[in-house]
């Protein structure tokens, strides 16, 4: 039973990690390498694709402008959905369950529904090619799944939590940032974590809301087709450098989010 463990486990990992190291071969291979034959690793390798990379303003800004739309995602979906949730777990009002299925029917909706109204009113008003229109955007799919995952860890919390922090004169403000938000820390970073897979992965809204200035990497990644080609190796190394970020988050909110699976909802 344990080699049969073992071996279900190890074609998993060969079957998500052969993809991974395909790209990073890629990465270092020219295009007529690439192209020339099948090679378990570089007969030359070059580092000509990701000084295209960090070197072409095309490229780099493409990411400055993916971290920057995904950053204020992130930190508007969780200062709209912290409270919302809090109001969710803590108060009974007329038609709260049917205002919190409501905010779950938005998640489920796919982003083209949205695309044309998004497109006109940022056209309109001119957040037409910014970061903000597209982190916008993304909020009305992140904020309802945001308050869904918070409020669940928010109703693991006794209430009587919130009263003692009142009769020893606490404050609302001072209370929920001193005392509540460490308790919610793991639900905090599954949110965190589920906000940022979204806004950093979405292509449609994000390519569709862009043109130049705000260009992010998921749409620069589609338009590397020129007058020779489709450049993989170039393509391959902007998918080795996107891998990054998803990384670094995972590492700084491991924690977080494998309690977050113990206790949540998730």
């Amino acid at each position: 039973m344990r080699l049969r463990k073992s071996l279900v486990m190890l074609v998993y990992l060969l079957f998500v990690l052969v993809p991974i190291y395909w790209l990073v071969n890629m990465s270092f291979k020219s295009n007529r390498e690439i192209l020339g034959g099948l090679s378990l690793w570089p007969t030359a390798p070059t580092l000509d694709n990701y000084r295209v990379i960090f070197t072409e303003p095309t490229w780099y800004m493409s990411y400055l402008n993916s971290l920057s739309y995904v950053s204020m995602n992130m930190l508007i979906s969780l200062l709209v959905a912290l409270p919302a949730a809090y109001a969710f777990s803590r108060y009974r009002f007329l038609g709260d369950r049917h205002m919190f299925f409501w905010l779950l029917t938005n998640r489920m909706a796919p982003p083209a529904v949205f695309l044309l109204p998004f497109f006109q009113l940022y056209s309109a008003v001119g957040l037409f090619d910014t970061p903000i229109a597209v982190a916008l955007a993304h909020c009305l799919f992140n904020v309802p799944l945001a308050v869904w995952i918070l409020e669940g860890f928010m109703s693991s919390v006794p209430k009587e939590i919130d009263e003692t922090a009142y009769i020893d004169g606490y404050t609302f403000p001072k209370f929920f940032i001193r005392i509540f938000l460490p308790m919610i820390r793991p639900g905090i970073g599954v949110t965190a974590f589920f906000c940022f897979m979204f806004s950093w992965v979405e292509l449609l809204l994000a390519r569709t809301l862009t043109s130049v200035d705000a260009k992010p990497i998921v749409a620069q990644m589609t338009r590397t087709v020129s007058a020779s080609g489709i450049d993989w190796g170039v393509l391959a190394a902007a998918g080795v450098v996107a891998l990054l970020p998803g990384i670094a988050v995972i590492y700084f909110v491991r924690n977080h989010v494998a309690k977050g699976f113990a206790l949540g909802r998730v």
